[in-house]
């Protein structure tokens, strides 16, 4: 069963939003698991897709926004997101790691995955900041559970 545990875990941490923030306290609080193991497989989880879809999102989000009614929302992300993150160019390896580092929602390595791809940066590139910014979040977060114990445990009973 603890098997189980760990790959629920692993899957929480690939969904996007909730990502590994929201992991660690379902796998150590939740699941009754060791910290240091949920900390590595929420990391390892969190990104297993980045990859994926740097190389493939663009693709994806280019094709889906060629329909006319269907395309409209991607269209308007594409736009905004060549507009929004074109001052970001510069500064992309500081910007991205920044961005992905903050454990809140609407950041993290999904949302750093879509920057890039508006970007139009390659893995090479990309991968390292976010990798780097999950890797903080998950201090963050870790850092939480020594320095605020009774923030997650208000939500679970261990």
């Amino acid at each position: 069963m603890v098997f189980w545990h760990y790959v629920l875990t692993f899957l929480i941490s690939m969904v996007p939003v909730i990502e590994l923030r929201g992991a660690i306290p379902i796998g150590y609080y939740g699941f009754n698991l060791p910290i240091w193991p949920v900390v590595l497989v929420s990391v390892v989880g969190n990104l297993v897709f980045v990859p994926v879809a740097i190389l493939w999102g663009g693709k994806v989000l280019e094709w889906l926004a060629k329909y006319p009614r269907l395309g409209k929302p991607f269209r308007w992300i594409i736009k905004r997101g060549e507009k929004k993150t074109s001052a970001m160019k510069h500064g992309l390896f500081w910007g991205l790691f920044l961005f992905v580092a903050i454990p809140l929602p609407g950041t993290g390595a999904w949302t750093g995955s879509l920057v890039a791809i508006t970007l139009r940066e390659d893995v090479k590139h990309a991968f390292p900041p976010i990798a780097l910014g999950v890797l903080a979040a998950g201090a963050i977060i870790l850092a939480i559970f020594y320095f605020a114990p009774g923030l997650f445990s208000t939500w679970f009973a261990r």
